[in-house]
């Protein structure tokens, strides 16, 4: 057991505010940076969902590789492999450069980002006082995105980007992340096979997450160009963006409240709903103070709450052998749902507008309220991970 000191805080506070914050920096305002420059929403969604599919491809691999080799290793070669990502999108002004650079950084920030949960959870401190640095990290990316873009130069965000990738890269190097050793014995009554891919319940659960995070993902890229579009500046919808980051906080720090006391069935319907009202006030044309507010309330919590019971679902019904391949694949999915959903909202969002767009992303969350009534978890047995 690793014992609690101020300097192994300190490295995990340096591994997930400058991840997160990183991560902010690279994608919060792709849209608004790309349709600036001259590109349309559909190219937008291409630079996006080629990152997906390259994710599709790595994301098992490194689950693998996290198995077998241990965290700390594959993550410093991801995070390494992603600052050279944000250099080639740096120099590049051609489409195809652009994504290059983004595929490399992005897939390899999709596939390190279980590992950040399953770390914050296996720490010697509760999740949530891990966790939350991530959140602050984002939050403040994501204000820096809005004020480098205007005060200083579009440009000014990648190369943040990787200066505070580099500092989150110190941050792995200093923590003491130990390979798991599983029992001989457990290791022969696991298999692949039957732990993963004939687990029913578990390939239901990664249908539901990879069909809600493909939606989400569409908020995620069009929500600042959307309320752009509604009359904000981009400083001002960077902030508005910001703030929602900062509402996802409370969510974190105090998960071990609600997340390891209630039903994965009955967490997973907060989440849904306030996704479904946040799309349905765009789909209106609500007012500009309905948007901020379904901004506010769903952009990054729910989408927090979701990525929180994608652990607690994993480590219930995966093997603690297959943890991370059972993460990674479920990240896979959402990838390759994430690209045909996001190629599908561009090219409505092109021929048809946000308001189209949005009741697509609607429909598609009442199909997710459908399928939740079928999973069957057995909680009785899980592992406290929020405690």
């Amino acid at each position: 057991m690793v014992q609690r000191s101020a300097s192994l805080y300190f490295r995990y506070f340096l591994m997930y505010t400058f991840f997160y914050l990183s991560w902010a920096l690279f994608s919060a305002i792709l849209s608004i940076y790309m349709l600036d420059l001259g590109y349309s929403a559909s190219q937008v969604s291409l630079v996006v969902s080629v990152s997906f599919f390259t994710s599709v491809l790595s994301q098992p691999v490194m689950g693998y590789l996290n198995d077998r080799l241990g965290i700390k290793p594959v993550t410093v070669v991801g995070l390494g492999l992603a600052l050279a990502g944000g250099v080639i999108f740096l120099l590049s002004n051609q489409l195809w450069g652009l994504v290059l650079g983004y595929s490399l950084a992005i897939m390899m920030i999709n596939g390190i980002n279980p590992v950040m949960d399953l770390l914050a959870a296996k720490s010697p401190y509760k999740y949530g006082s891990i966790r939350v640095w991530g959140t602050i990290g984002y939050a403040t990316g994501t204000q820096l995105a809005g004020v480098l873009y205007q005060l200083i130069h579009p440009q000014a965000i990648y190369v943040a980007f990787l200066g505070t990738l580099f500092l989150s890269i110190l941050g792995v190097l200093g923590l003491p992340i130990e390979k798991e050793d599983i029992p001989v014995k457990q290791k022969q009554e696991e298999s692949f096979l039957n732990d993963v891919l004939k687990n029913k319940p578990y390939l239901l659960a990664l249908a539901i997450i990879a069909l809600f995070s493909g939606v989400a993902n569409v908020g995620h890229t069009y929500i600042p160009a959307m309320l752009e579009a509604s009359g904000l500046t981009v400083s001002q919808a960077s902030t508005i963006v910001s703030l929602a980051v900062i509402c996802e906080a409370p969510l974190i720090f105090y998960s071990y409240l609600f997340m390891d006391r209630y039903p994965s069935k009955v967490l997973i319907l907060f989440p849904l709903f306030f996704m479904t009202l946040q799309f349905v006030f765009f789909g209106l044309a609500s007012p500009l103070g309905f948007k901020i507010f379904g901004t506010l309330l769903a952009k990054h919590a729910a989408n927090m709450t979701l990525i929180m019971l994608t652990l607690k679902l994993v480590n219930t019904l995966v093997g603690p052998r297959f943890v991370m391949t059972g993460m990674a694949l479920i990240q896979t999915a959402k990838s390759l749902l994430s690209i045909v959903v996001q190629t599908w909202a561009g090219w409505l969002i092109d021929s048809s507008g946000y308001e189209l767009m949005s009741w697509v992303m609607v429909g598609l969350l009442l199909l997710v309220f459908l399928m939740v009534p079928f999973l069957r978890v057995d909680e009785s047995k899980g592992e406290k991970l929020f405690s």
